[in-house]
């Protein structure tokens, strides 16, 4: 019988837990955050390129439910975790030192190509539209931007987060 899931190839045939337990081996230190106000269906866009590039843990912050159709059932092969608040999110980063990057773009911020990105980083990310909420904002250790060229304003946010978290595996996965 033909492995029908979206896998690469090298986790054809294999079970769920092997897979995950592959992945969780060569995985990265880099963890994502999504603030859940709108049950945005980007989130599963984020979730999925977080997969791609080996993260291995994701936060959502606020709405436990979410559109996982973007996802096409990468959640089911990394970590999703779920905070109520903002402020149970920050104790529990802060009590594992981790660095909070928020990346948006309609607030004070640092290019991205300037900004540090270490490997103990979470990076932030908001729903389409309405961005991160400034209560999540204050938290964040530092605030990054992408740098743009064109006439927009804005990138969609599940973009955003492909180049972010490539960014971040460019300059730390060596």
């Amino acid at each position: 019988m033909e492995d029908t899931r979206n896998v690469l190839d090298e986790f054809k045939g294999l079970d769920h837990d092997e897979i995950v337990k592959r992945l969780d081996s060569r995985g990265v230190e880099l963890e994502i955050a999504i603030e859940n106000t709108l049950r945005d269906f980007n989130m599963g866009t984020i979730v999925r390129n977080a997969n791609a590039f080996g993260v291995r843990t994701v936060y959502v912050i606020g709405k436990k439910q979410w559109n996982k159709r973007g996802a096409m059932a990468t959640d089911k092969y990394l970590r999703v975790l779920y905070y109520e608040t903002i402020a149970d999110f920050s104790k529990a980063m802060k009590k594992e030192d981790k660095l909070i990057v928020a990346i948006e773009n309609n607030v004070e911020s640092t290019p991205m190509s300037q900004a540090l990105l270490p490997k103990n980083t979470v990076m932030i990310f908001g729903q389409e539209g309405p961005g991160i909420s400034t209560e999540l904002l204050s938290i964040a250790d530092e605030t990054v931007h992408i740098e743009q060229l064109g006439s927009t304003r804005s990138i969609n946010v599940g973009v955003a987060s492909g180049i972010a978290m490539y960014e971040w595996l460019r300059r730390n996965n060596s």
